[in-house]
């Protein structure tokens, strides 16, 4: 029997020393403020936390390191839950499954699977929590050779919301497996996930940078390559407006727009090196042969150096942005996104990103959650940061011009973890899908306790 009592003592409100460190969020731009928050280590704080909110009356957001926060309902007037479940990634060689615990962020699963020769479908920023990522889909750094990354999943703990705790997979409650699988929450708090790894002996990986004056050629040779691609790559192209930071971004990319093509290409094992090099080769040849890149640290590496690739930032900071996914450019579509994001479109976005989809992500996963594949070609996605004379409303502004020059590309559709407002547009599942899962919902949460926590867009009950 769980004690109510567990939570005497972590349960912070806002007047309490502690509470801020207890609700903060890597978005700076979308900060939370719920009426209390508790930052649980153990299974047992989860179902005491849970059982409590039920006995106030609070509704249940949860939340682990805030990287989507911007893309969540407010909580206010709730009770927030930090995941922070205590113990380390357990792999089984044998198997090549790893344990994650609620609150691991992807640069340990990914340290602790490179220990075994194995690798995770994880995404490109090291500090984000994989559990949330996974649970919202996750188009990986590998996505195009294994699929979303929630199809790798194999089993579910959670605490729903009459304080029971539950371990789902294909064997056991798989309605309920299915829908955690990119279903948009409301279903309990996940406090571990078991995932499968697969092979890599190594991965040709890094990122290039090209003036913006090079974009228009540089773009029709990326997208050239794109159309014929093996699976085994997964890269994106970006337009960057880097700000001045010493000793973090050289001097060369932040005295103008910059263009850069990073990625990595996946050697499952010492035979497949030769052709993921070949593939790496086919893309960057052209490439070059545009105009020499101002830097360039794509080589052939370990599964770790994909998490440096696309240096995302390290630590928390404000983000204002948008995302689409895109059926196939053609070279109208290359010149809508070029006017409007690239030089002398005026954009504040710091980053403007095509992000290459299909291969296997376009392929529904056997057995996979109830968003299993991305019906589109791209994905594109843009943030920019509210910094000095650039508000909040001048980058929304901006997005709002991407978005309608984009729109004969758009199909309609996202996929949640690009998505970067709660407002935005979204689309992941279809009428079926949000059937599927408010049907779920109703079974396991009937009085909404987690009503706050289901992403918009996933639910016709609320």
């Amino acid at each position: 029997m769980t004690n109510v009592g567990e939570v005497d003592g972590l349960t912070l409100f806002p007047a309490d020393a502690g509470y801020q460190a207890a609700v903060e969020v890597f978005n700076l731009a979308a900060p939370v403020r719920p009426a209390a928050a508790v930052t649980a280590r153990t299974v047992g704080q989860v179902r005491a936390a849970v059982l409590d909110a039920r006995r106030r009356g609070w509704p249940v957001r949860v939340h682990s390191t805030g990287h989507g926060s911007a893309a969540a309902r407010p909580v206010d007037g709730g009770l927030l839950i930090r995941t922070r479940i205590a113990g380390e990634v357990r792999i089984d060689p044998a198997t090549g499954v790893a344990r994650i615990p609620a609150g691991t962020r992807w640069g340990e699963v990914a340290r602790a699977a490179a220990a075994h020769g194995l690798a995770a479908p994880h995404g490109s920023s090291p500090t984000v929590g994989a559990v949330g990522y996974l649970l919202r889909g996750g188009v990986s750094s590998y996505g195009r050779q294994v699929g979303l990354a929630a199809n790798s999943v194999r089993a579910v703990e959670l605490v729903t919301a009459d304080g029971e705790f539950r371990r789902v997979d294909v064997d056991h409650d798989p309605e309920l497996f299915r829908a955690l699988r990119g279903g948009g929450g409301g279903f309990g708090v996940v406090t571990a996930v078991e995932l499968a790894l697969f092979p890599v002996a190594a991965v040709v990986t890094g990122a290039a940078f090209w003036s913006a004056d090079h974009a228009a050629g540089l773009l029709a040779a990326w997208r050239r390559w794109t159309r014929d691609a093996p699976h085994r790559a997964t890269t994106s192209l970006r337009v960057m407006n880097l700000p001045a930071i010493d000793g973090v971004i050289p001097p060369a990319l932040s005295a103008g727009p910059v263009v850069c093509v990073d990625g990595a290409v996946l050697a499952g094992t010492d035979d497949d090196l030769p052709a993921a090099r070949r593939a790496a080769d086919d893309l960057l040849g052209p490439l070059r042969a545009v105009a020499p890149p101002i830097q360039d640290s794509w080589a052939t590496g370990g599964p770790l150096a994909v998490l440096e690739a696309h240096l995302d930032p390290a630590d928390p900071v404000p983000l204002v942005g948008d995302h689409l996914l895109l059926r196939e450019l053609d070279e109208a579509g290359e010149a809508a996104f070029l006017t409007a994001v690239g030089p002398g479109s005026g954009s504040p976005l710091i980053n403007a990103e095509l992000r290459q989809l299909g291969g296997a992500l376009a392929v529904p996963g056997p057995g996979g959650g109830v968003l299993d594949h991305l019906p589109a070609r791209y994905a594109y996605v843009s943030g920019g940061m509210p910094f000095g004379p650039v508000t909040a409303a001048d980058i929304r502004r901006h997005c709002a011009s991407v978005r309608r020059a984009l729109t004969p590309w758009d199909t309609g559709r996202t996929a949640p973890t690009f998505v970067e407002t709660v407002d935005q547009p979204q689309g992941h599942l279809d009428a079926a899908g949000v059937a599927a899962v408010d049907r779920v919902r109703a079974r396991v949460d009937p009085d909404g306790l987690f009503r706050h926590d289901v992403a918009p867009h996933t639910s016709a009950l609320r």
